[in-house]
């Protein structure tokens, strides 16, 4: 049985060095199993680094593997909601307008 995926609050909220399973592997949405097969096989999107017997992976790495790490510049990453993607036309006092129905353009 697969474990839920990890929120992204979850995975920002997390120390230098994280286990490979279940951190690394239920951010990737994969399951246990086969996030130590693709470990043993070098193929997962990140590097794996042993302790002992233990696998862990670099917060860092998970971080900008999925887009969540800083730019170079230091900004943080732009993530908008799709509410705020849509634009904030209301706070502006700006009413939406009307959808118009398009035509598909036709050969003469």
């Amino acid at each position: 049985m697969t474990a839920p995926a990890l929120t992204i609050a979850e995975i920002l909220d997390q120390p230098a060095v994280v286990p490979l399973w279940p951190t690394v592997g239920r951010a990737l949405g994969l399951a246990e199993s086969t996030t130590y097969q693709l470990a043993s096989e070098d193929r997962l999107p990140i590097e794996v680094i042993r302790l002992g017997r233990r696998r862990v992976a670099r917060t860092i790495d998970l971080h900008r593997f999925l887009g969540l790490a800083p730019k170079e510049n230091g900004a943080a990453p732009e993530v908008q909601s799709g509410a705020s993607a849509a634009g904030n036309d209301e706070a502006a006092g700006v009413q939406p307008a009307a959808s118009v129905e398009q035509s598909a353009p036709t050969c003469k």
